[in-house]
């Protein structure tokens, strides 16, 4: 297994609509090295969340994992090790959710964003087998951001207001204090 290069926002790739991966791809040893690949890169860079395009592959695939107490999201409840490969979202409700967002690609920054609170996704595994998966609150929010990736979008395309777009120091330091995440009425 390797760390891949994580891209940094200003990256071409990280703006271009992913390619579906084909079913045939999928049982490749190559392509479950990739996975293993990314997987290694998440955990390494204390992540919740990782996208193909990322690590520099236009391909749509992610993988997610929100662990108990990672330093980045310490209060957030363990979902799991979940690979998505083609992912497709439905939303399932018009109440929105508020977090404080963070990604890889945007290193030392947060900033507040607002998303569909409860959404369903089909998907593949890393077998080639259909799966479904229900995700409501914050496992809603990192679903929806690593499968923004997938279409060349950033969670800095979606702030709820700019003024809530700071460095993670000042985050630690002005708003984590008093930042709750929150759920929106439509």
């Amino acid at each position: 297994m390797a760390i891949l290069k994580v891209a940094r926002m200003g990256h071409p790739i990280l703006r271009r609509a992913a390619e579906p991966v084909s079913s045939k791809e999928i049982m490749k040893p190559e392509f479950q090295r990739f996975i293993d690949d990314m997987i290694e890169t998440m955990h390494e860079y204390d992540g919740i969340g990782l996208a193909a395009p990322q690590v520099h592959r236009s391909i749509r695939v992610s993988v997610i994992e929100i662990q108990d107490n990672n330093p980045r999201y310490p209060d957030k409840k363990n979902s799991g090790l979940h690979v998505f490969i083609n992912p497709e979202v439905t939303i399932l409700s018009k109440e929105m959710g508020t977090y404080w967002e963070g990604c890889l690609s945007v290193p030392g920054l947060r900033g507040l964003v607002a998303r569909p609170n409860k959404i369903k996704v089909k998907y593949f595994d890393r077998d080639a087998k259909p799966q479904e998966i229900l995700g409501e609150g914050f496992l809603a929010t990192v679903l929806q951001h690593e499968f923004d990736h997938l279409d060349g979008k950033l969670y800095v395309d979606k702030l709820v207001d700019s003024s809530k777009f700071v460095f993670e120091q000042e985050f630690d330091k002005y708003w984590l204090p008093n930042a709750e995440d929150t759920e929106l009425d439509d």
